[in-house]
């Protein structure tokens, strides 16, 4: 069998963006000498500088030729002091997941040996699953009429994807199950109040009940918030709206570290894009000491995404080696200073490259 080619759509975007996604293909381009694919990247111009040229975050045409490339490679978007005229920031990632349907960001949050979390535990593993689509984010695009008294935004719960969207997290949580976590979904709602939340509750159950093989729970999402500080070790696979689920997943990643160590993937059936949890950090961007691991680790998740859909079993042991070279390094060192080491980026990616076998 010959050597795998795969297409991958970089943007890079703003602030430490590029220097992130940099560390990143350092440690991919070892994953595939040592595993065997080719990875060819598209640069992909996007972000809050590309619309301070051209008055658009992302064009039409990058845009549609992202979407034939077997994923997508996102640095950080968006600069605070970049905004449209509505007010709010540059966010060509939110465009995506719009334009393709990528109803669903897993967020996977572990403590690794070596970084101290804010908790006396040591026991963190869970998955963050958060509808990305629609709830308090349905009514982005709806006309906005001017008014210095109030302003409104819209939740919107739908059945088709609230479907999809748990039906991936008790798949999810049967995959987890095989590597040796509980297999339980837990969902963050608000259905004593919303009636949305209650209508997307009534589904939850609908689909728990085709998979009695999996656990399944209903939380409200104030408690199941402070439950996830009290006792992490609670949980497994969360899945909730997407405002709770923005929230939640940052908790998540405090709770093992920050974002340095967060890890997604906004997916849908047919596409999917890989990014870290955290922003673009203008302050330090240039400075070469930006965390690489979230992007690092969101590059493991890529692999597996290609490994799966092509039955690429080259891949799979890639993304595998590189998790375990990152909880390696993580463990031992070099570590950048926000886990409270003195590496470099470039540092901390050269030794988890150098440990991928």
């Amino acid at each position: 069998m010959g050597t795998s080619n795969y297409q991958i759509a970089l943007l890079k975007g703003d602030g430490i963006g590029p220097e992130v996604i940099e560390a990143a293909m350092t440690v991919l381009q070892r994953a595939g000498s040592v595993h065997g694919f080719n990875l060819y990247y598209q640069n992909v111009d996007a972000g809050a500088q590309y619309y301070q040229r051209t008055g658009e975050s992302i064009s039409a045409a990058s845009m549609e030729s992202i979407g034939k490339a077997d994923a997508v490679l996102l640095g950080a978007m968006g600069l605070p002091n970049v905004r449209k005229p509505d007010g709010t920031e540059i966010a060509p990632q939110i465009d995506i997941r719009e334009h393709y349907k990528l109803f669903a960001s897993l967020r996977p949050a572990k403590l690794f040996k070596g970084v101290s979390g804010p908790l006396r535990t040591e026991s963190v593993d869970m998955l963050v699953i958060r509808e990305t689509t629609e709830g308090l984010f349905a009514g982005r695009h709806d006309r906005l009429e001017p008014s210095d008294s109030s302003v409104s935004d819209r939740m919107t719960i739908t059945r088709e994807t609230c479907e999809k969207l748990f039906e991936l997290a008790f798949a999810q949580a049967r995959l987890r199950r095989r590597q040796g976590s509980p297999g339980h979904v837990t969902l963050f709602d608000k259905a004593n109040v919303l009636r949305s939340n209650a209508f997307m509750r009534k589904i939850f159950d609908e689909v728990a009940a085709r998979h009695p093989d999996i656990g399944a729970d209903r939380i409200y999402i104030d408690a199941g918030s402070m439950m996830m500080v009290m006792n992490p070790a609670r949980f497994d696979v969360i899945v909730t709206e997407n405002v709770f689920g923005d929230i939640v997943s940052e908790i998540a990643a405090g709770i093992v570290g920050g974002l340095g160590v967060a890890p997604s993937a906004d997916v849908s059936k047919e596409h999917a894009v890989f990014q870290p949890c955290h922003g673009t950090a203008p302050d330090i961007a240039g400075k070469g000491i930006a965390n690489p691991v979230a992007t690092i680790l969101s590059a493991a998740m890529m692999l597996d995404w290609i490994g799966e859909r092509h039955s690429d079993t080259s891949c799979l042991n890639a993304a595998a080696s590189i998790r375990t070279a990152t909880a390696r390094v993580l463990e031992s060192g070099p570590r950048t200073r926000d886990l409270a080491g003195t590496a470099s980026s470039a540092e901390v990616s050269v030794a988890i490259a150098a440990a991928v076998l």
